[in-house]
């Protein structure tokens, strides 16, 4: 329970199981980061293909997590809705890293305009 930042028993079932989604989201990560660094590096073909299915396998499951934490908590769902698969965003506009819209950042710091 090392993970904990506040006394367990005073944590509610709710929070806890947030607490859990939030830790297997960050471990499915990690694996699938893991499955990556080894993927890039393999030589035989039919280990590659076999960390290629795992990787992918950590990728659903990643996607599980970060589905049960729209479906129980609003605010996951409001900004991952204003965040992902935005039509707005012009994929061809994309920057060398593929990360943002060449110009655009992520807004951290920034007023918006009438605010």
């Amino acid at each position: 329970m090392s993970d904990y930042h506040e006394p367990y028993d005073l944590l509610g079932d709710d929070v806890r199981d947030f607490h859990r989604a939030l830790v297997s989201l960050r471990e499915e990560i990690e694996a699938i980061d893991w499955y990556s660094q080894r993927i890039a590096v393999c030589a035989d073909a039919e280990l590659k293909h076999v960390l290629i299915h795992a990787r992918d396998e950590e990728i659903e499951h990643a996607c599980l997590a970060l589905e049960w934490l729209l479906k129980h908590h609003p605010k996951w769902d409001l900004e991952l809705r204003k965040r992902l698969f935005n039509e707005g965003v012009d994929r061809g506009e994309l920057d060398v890293r593929g990360a943002e819209p060449r110009g655009a950042g992520l807004g951290i710091g920034q007023t918006q305009k009438g605010t």
